[in-house]
């Protein structure tokens, strides 16, 4: 069970640590959207990420945890489902004048979204090392699969 005193920040230090890794978490994920020229770029992904981890940490820090840890649950619930709508709109399909087909755009940016907001609540409850891994990861993902894809 996970215990909230190790969620707390030892300061005002490990505030402004953990807020200031879930905005370089979410500008790294930002850059790349920005540099594939995407509409969801590097100032959308540091907010999302930034956030998602003051959510998190305003549960943490006001003591809402400390009576049940279950509060975290609904935060991270209410950052997901947000998120998810957020996502949504970034997703749009079009038909194509020479044919029927319905091409759908979007999908990789909206998960891009939802995966900054995962990190910055990782990093917002305090595991900021699983959150700059799992950034770095994502970021591999969008930048090194693409020169893969064909086309």
């Amino acid at each position: 069970m996970l215990q909230a005193d190790l969620l707390l920040p030892a300061g005002w230090s490990e505030v402004v640590l953990r807020l200031g890794l879930a905005i370089l978490a979410g500008a790294l994920i930002g850059w790349e959207r920005e540099t594939a020229e995407k509409p969801a770029g590097l100032r959308t992904h540091m907010l999302v990420s930034l956030g998602s981890a003051m959510f998190v940490l305003t549960s943490i820090q006001t003591g809402a945890v400390e009576q049940s840890v279950d509060v975290l649950s609904r935060v991270m619930q209410g950052v997901i489902a947000g998120i998810g709508f957020l996502g949504a709109g970034e997703i749009f399909s079009t038909t194509r004048s020479d044919s029927d087909r319905i091409r759908v755009r979007g999908l990789t940016s909206a998960a891009a979204i939802w995966v900054s907001a995962s990190l910055g609540v990782m990093i917002g409850c305090g595991l900021w090392q699983l959150g700059i891994l799992g950034a770095g990861i994502t970021f591999l993902i969008l930048w090194g699969v693409k020169k893969l894809e064909p086309g």
